[in-house]
């Protein structure tokens, strides 16, 4: 099963295909990937941040990366574990849509009010963008003690977004606003290291492509078992060549 980009980019079958994987290839076009090196802060325990303007003045904020998620929600009240939190009556092109919205995640969860706003990225596309944004007006052990980030931006498919599949998903808009092909691409750097003198790490958020200075060899697809988050299926695992002989259920 071949991965295939949106209408624009160039994709070939490639060997290795009929066995369910299929090589992957750099989508075409004009983003400028280098732009979205690094514009990840973070580690691999408490999880990579982006930051992100949003509103007319734009507010700053860091923004957690979930895959596993497809809402995008920002503090909209002070909490005692964050430092920043979006206040929609300062934007002047903040919209309520007047819907409330509940995510329950595998810790914590939040309760808050679905709007649209603009958001424009420092490290990200260029142009603003509108978005589905929740407001986050109450929560239970999602903001936690230390964290830097004041949001999350979920990057699953449309079937999670809460409270229904309907509203469209952050990355789902950039992909129509946009008309960047339909692909992101992760680097998560810093797991199993500490912590730099800064207090993090960091890593690269690429929407659109694959940024080829970022890896060296190939780089291969495998078929979504479901579309909600990102399930897929691991039958092997090989370092170097050499297969670890680890049971599936490890």
């Amino acid at each position: 099963v071949v991965l295939r980009p949106a209408s624009g980019s160039r994709q070939q079958d490639a060997p290795g295909a009929a066995d369910g994987l299929a090589l992957a290839s750099d989508p075409g076009g004009t983003l400028n990937f280098l732009a979205m090196v690094e514009n990840l802060q973070g580690d691999s325990g408490r999880g990579y941040y982006l930051e992100m303007l949003i509103g007319t003045p734009p507010q700053a904020l860091n923004i957690l990366v979930d895959t596993g998620s497809s809402n995008f929600a920002v503090a909209g009240v002070p909490d005692p574990d964050v430092t920043s939190y979006f206040n929609p009556e300062l934007s002047s092109t903040y919209r309520s849509q007047g819907i409330e919205v509940t995510v329950k995640y595998s810790q914590g969860s939040w309760t808050g009010v679905l709007g649209t706003d603009v958001i424009t990225m420092p490290k990200g596309l260029y142009g603003s963008y509108t978005i589905n944004i929740a407001t986050i007006l109450e929560s239970e052990n999602f903001f936690l003690p230390g964290v830097k980030w004041h949001g999350i931006l979920g990057l699953a498919y449309d079937a999670l977004a809460k409270p229904s599949s309907s509203v469209e998903t952050f990355f789902d808009s950039l992909v129509r606003q946009a008309k960047i092909p339909n692909i992101f691409s992760l680097q998560m750097c810093g797991a199993g290291l500490p912590v730099s003198g800064s207090g993090t790490n960091g890593g690269s958020l690429v929407l659109g492509g694959i940024e080829p200075s970022l890896y060296t060899g190939e780089i291969w697809y495998t078929p979504i078992k479901e579309e909600w988050y990102y399930q897929v299926e691991i039958l092997k695992l090989e370092v170097g060549g050499q297969n670890l002989q680890l049971d599936c259920r490890e």
